[in-house]
């Protein structure tokens, strides 16, 4: 009986979960060190203060926790972290100075084959790509500041950089100077939210052949361009603000060969092109407000079956060019600032319809040095001949129900 509670005993002690240590670091100690000596579930406290390191290299599960942002500095050598390994948190750390290097993607956080892992309120400054992601799943990166002071595109990488990933959340990050502010590449179920991407050389946000993905009430400020999605379907883009993306070939969003997606309730303003679109069908573009761009819609006649819906166009140049005759695309209800028609009947629907697309425009994207003549008499004179006996201009673009006032997009039941 006695050996029986010994062996009980024995079994209890076993099968009690030990608890994880948590392991404080100050200056002068080494990180690689401390991660090499800790155990699965560990957590490391880095205390205030510089630490000169680089290639740190995680292979099991741990937490990174800094107290008052403590600093890594790589000194220009390669990366700084680098994780291989499920359930890593990584929090309150200042990450400065990677290399750069196109070879390696010398990056501030690099994970590799990795699921499970949260990357919260870092700051990455000075870094050549900023977080790097590789064949990962379950990712959370929130509240982290990423800063690149680059001046051109070819001297930085990415803010962040996901290839080959899926079922993460991108939110509330700040990215700034980097070649693309986020970069999406083979990436599926994957959102992106609340995050403000500014000044970055090329593209706010970059969408190559990932699927299955949104993003949601982000800012896309004077980057080089707003967002491109490219090669892709099923994506939701939800009220974002793309605005002051300025520039001879800038745009608010590019997008090309993409299909079945939603943009809707988006704010395009003062872009040079608000939505640029080739070879792209079955989208929905509905409740989006274009004001004081240079072109609200550039529709290539490469699209079809797309459908704008009830959006606003107020003081753009041109609300609607494209390169083509036969447009294959339904515009309704909209509200276009430069409509002259009258509601007699009083239903709030314009009894005759619009035609938004004008011959400057069409002359404009065939001959782009005639925009110097825009405001010019003869201008309008062409544009009232063509509206009376519509010759050049494509006759189905037109807009048979548009709406006499602009919709109020912070109501409910506008």
């Amino acid at each position: 009986m006695k050996a029986t509670h010994i062996i009980i005993g024995l079994l209890l002690i076993w099968f009690i979960p030990t608890q994880a240590a948590i392991i404080e670091l100050k200056p002068g100690n080494s990180i690689q060190e401390a991660i090499n000596q800790a155990a699965e579930g560990d957590t490391l406290k880095i205390l205030p203060g510089i630490y000169l390191e680089h290639e740190i290299i995680i292979r099991k599960p741990l937490t990174l926790i800094g107290v008052d942002y403590p600093t890594i500095d790589a000194m220009d050598k390669g990366n700084v972290i680098i994780v291989a390994a499920e359930n890593v948190h990584i929090e309150g750390l200042r990450i400065i100075r990677t290399g750069k290097s196109n070879l390696d993607d010398s990056a501030g956080i690099k994970f590799f084959d990795s699921k499970n892992c949260t990357i919260i309120n870092n700051r990455l400054e000075q870094t050549f790509f900023g977080l790097h992601f590789s064949n990962s799943s379950n990712l959370t990166i929130k509240n982290n500041t990423l800063i690149s002071v680059a001046e051109r595109e070819f001297q930085t990488g990415n803010g962040i950089h996901l290839w080959k990933c899926k079922d993460s959340f991108i939110e509330n990050n700040f990215i700034q100077g980097h070649r693309d502010g986020i970069y999406l590449e083979f990436v599926t179920n994957t959102e992106s939210n609340h995050n403000m991407v500014l000044e970055n050389k090329r593209y706010g946000l970059h969408f190559m052949f990932s699927h299955e993905n949104s993003y949601y009430k982000n800012t896309f400020k004077r980057n080089g361009a707003g967002v491109a999605v490219m090669y892709t379907r099923n994506v939701i883009m939800k009220e974002n603000i793309f605005e002051e993306n300025w520039g001879a070939s800038a745009y608010g969003i590019l997008l090309k060969d993409i299909t079945d997606s939603e943009v809707i309730g988006n704010i395009f303003r003062k872009n040079t092109i608000g939505i640029y679109m080739e070879g792209s069908s079955r989208t929905i573009f509905k409740r989006n407000e274009f004001n004081q761009n240079g072109w609200a819609i550039k529709l290539m006649a490469s699209c079809d079956q797309n459908t704008f819906e009830a959006n606003n166009f107020l003081g753009n140049t041109f609300d609607i060019s494209t390169n083509g005759s036969v447009v294959l695309n339904t515009l309704t209800k909209n509200y276009w600032d430069k409509y002259e028609g009258y509601d007699l009947n009083k239903d709030r629907i314009g009894d005759i319809p619009y035609r938004p697309i004008n011959l400057f425009s069409v002359i404009v994207e065939k001959i782009p040095s005639a925009v110097i003549l825009w405001r010019s008499f003869l201008v309008t004179l062409l544009d009232r001949m063509e509206k009376v006996i519509p010759s050049i201009t494509p006759e189905n673009m037109i807009d048979h129900s548009p709406k006499m006032n602009p919709y109020d997009f912070r109501t409910a039941n506008s």
